[in-house]
């Protein structure tokens, strides 16, 4: 015990500046003095490190760099971003979201890959090693990352859908002479201005009130497009709340049980698949937003949608408002706290440079939110330039952007079925790569915490995708729609931040920030000075006050979820918190568990020590090498 305690202290010396090969060899030597003729003492050792290799890596340069960008780079930033952008003083929002970057996106993520990286190992055993009395932040992220993976697959359950039916000619919303229209439906292609073929008057200019009740007809404003009618009638068939269940729509039933095939394909063999689909999956989106980019331009409307979007509002800086939407919007779209980037970086070679990855990755984020706005405003443009309307009264977000807006303008296109088809793979593709990691996230949480469970891979994958089946299924149903809000609203939200939080003040001043800053160095080489002052100020000041000011901005702004003019009952709310604090109870409740685990009374000496590292908290490089140097040397120990 004492010898390991040693070894440690010796790693994490950085005075020394030991490398990888002189450490071993103190490791080595010390070993033999201690256990010159018997090895049986050291085997437990030995079986740790051997299931620790046996977790697998990534096999490609660029596998890791991919899929953390693909992880990043998801549907936020072409469905949330650009609304955020235009919400919050258009250009002027560009100043407050790099800010946030650097002070809590970026450091977050450093942060995250560089301690994974370190360990390699996962969310649910790093920090049990690091810290036990802090083990349960690592099963609160992969709980957080299971509750996102239910409802995010069925996001690309639509995404299937709405691919398939994009090769039917026509588009099947297109027009609104079909058994889904309401009488608010309202196309320009099929109707006059005014008048309907069923009789049904749109915009109060046409006729006066007074006057429809005496044509016998209605008044039909605002008007809905085809697109938002299918959408809500048709695929969704929504419920009137959801307190009405309703039955399960089989089509998207079909439709998710592909999107959860596809995943467990892509996952089947873990990183070593996941590792190449990448390669397409997290560029392609590149390729089809360029070319949405050319196409956008050369519509009518386009500059003035442009302009709309990039038109600063300098004034929106002095409020709060605009600097928190920024630090969430940052937050979210680089994902730290979800037990996703500490599950992709545990798979990277030890001497990998995570900080270049996570500036690189940081950069790509910020600037393809900011290009896909382009083509998102350009795009609108168009379409208020169709409808005769306002940009402002087009403009949406989240689903009403991508299954609404979107459908309603390709039917306007030239070759509206080539672009359909071309936008819901992109968002396929967007979806798939966020979701390969938090599918991951969960399976390599089971692995690491049951590894007798490694041999078995494909059964434990197969088993959480069926569970994410079954899962995913109450949303569905009719009243879907209104559990998905629900979901969306709650599952990231207030128990991210509080494991964010107590995550830095566990790395930056319970575990050290100088301590981790050696750590790092010992992976990445020596840093200047200025390196090791910033990332320590970073850590333990700055980063913590951010995302105290992001909490609290969040529970002033608090409203209770709705959907359009539905107003959620108070059970689904209560269902809501339970959701959204899940998470977090679950790291206070194993911090009791720990405290009571031993017969000693608690005591500031015995928090202190639960607060210590374990003997097991140790590089994962010289654990890979001393396994080599066993094999090689026919099972006799050096």
């Amino acid at each position: 015990m004492n010898n390991a305690v040693d070894d440690v202290a010796d790693v994490e010396d950085c005075s020394t500046k030991l490398t990888v090969d002189v450490w071993l060899k103190r490791v080595e030597r010390r070993r033999q003095l201690a256990y010159p003729n018997d090895c049986d003492s050291c085997s437990e050792n030995q079986m740790n490190d051997e299931v620790h290799a046996k977790r697998g890596s990534w096999t490609g340069r660029y596998d890791f760099l991919l899929s953390l960008l693909g992880y990043s780079v998801g549907l936020g930033n072409v469905w949330r971003f650009p609304y955020l952008c235009y919400s919050n003083g258009g250009g002027a929002f560009l100043i407050p979201f790099v800010v946030m970057l650097v002070i809590a996106g970026l450091p977050l993520m450093f942060m995250e890959l560089s301690l994974a990286q370190y360990a390699g190992l996962g969310p649910a055993v790093i920090f049990k090693r690091l810290a036990p009395l802090s083990e349960g932040l690592g099963y609160g992220m992969i709980l957080i990352a299971g509750m996102v993976m239910l409802y995010y697959n069925v996001i690309i359950a639509w995404t299937v859908f709405y691919m398939a039916v994009s090769f039917e000619e026509p588009l099947p919303w297109r027009g609104c002479q079909q058994e889904w229209a309401s009488p608010n439906c309202f196309s320009y292609e099929e109707e006059d201005e005014c008048i309907a073929t069923n009789r049904a008057y749109y915009m109060a200019k046409c006729v006066t009130v007074e006057q429809a009740s005496l044509l016998n007809t209605t008044l039909r404003t605002p008007r809905k497009p085809p697109a938002e009618e299918f959408f809500r009638n048709y695929f969704l068939q929504l419920s009137s709340g959801i307190e009405v269940t309703g039955g399960i729509n089989q089509r998207l039933a079909v439709c998710l049980l592909v999107a959860w095939i596809i995943v467990f394909l892509c996952l089947s063999r873990g990183v070593k698949s996941s590792g190449k689909v990448v390669y397409f999956t997290a560029l392609f989106p590149y390729v089809v937003l360029t070319m949405l980019f050319v196409r956008g331009l050369t519509l009518p409307g386009a500059y003035d949608g442009i302009m709309y979007y990039l038109r600063p509002d300098w004034d929106k800086l002095r409020t709060a408002q605009i600097w928190g939407d920024a630090a969430v919007q940052i937050f979210f779209a680089l994902s730290p706290a979800w037990g996703g980037l500490l599950t992709l970086a545990s798979y990277n070679r030890f001497d990998n440079n995570c900080y270049r990855d996570a500036l690189l990755v940081a950069i790509c984020n910020i600037l393809t939110s900011f290009f896909a706005g382009f083509v998102i405003f350009a795009i609108i443009g168009f379409l208020a330039h169709e409808l005769d309307t306002s940009v402002s009264s087009v403009i949406d977000q989240g689903a009403g952007l991508a299954f609404v807006v979107f459908p309603e303008l390709v039917g306007k296109l030239e070759m509206p079925r080539l672009w359909s088809v071309l936008f819901f793979f992109m968002l396929l593709t967007l979806g798939l790569d966020s979701q390969f990691t938090l599918m991951e996230t969960v399976v390599t949480g089971v692995l690491d915490t049951f590894p007798t469970l490694r041999q078995r891979k494909l059964v434990v994958v197969s088993c959480v995708s069926i569970v994410g089946y079954l899962g995913g299924l109450i949303f569905v149903t009719k009243s879907g729609m209104y559990w998905f809000q629900l979901f969306d609203k709650y599952a990231a939200n207030w128990s991210v931040l509080l494991i964010a939080i107590a995550e830095c003040m566990l790395i930056g001043w319970v575990y050290g920030a100088e301590r981790f800053i050696c750590n790092i160095e010992q992976m990445m080489g020596k840093r200047s000075v200025l390196f090791r002052r910033f990332w320590i100020t970073i850590w333990k000041y700055i980063t913590p006050a951010t995302l105290l000011f992001i909490l609290c901005f969040n529970w002033v702004q608090y409203s209770p979820v709705t959907y359009g003019r539905y107003i959620y009952p108070d059970w689904a709310d209560a269902i809501g918190w339970i959701i959204a604090l899940a998470p977090f109870g679950i790291v206070i409740f194993v911090a009791i568990v720990r405290l009571q685990s031993s017969p000693d009374k608690i005591s500031r000496q015995k928090i202190l020590k639960l607060l210590q590292p374990t003997p097991e908290w140790k590089p994962s490089e010289p654990r890979l090498a001393a396994e080599r140097a066993y094999e090689n040397s026919g099972g006799v120990e050096l």
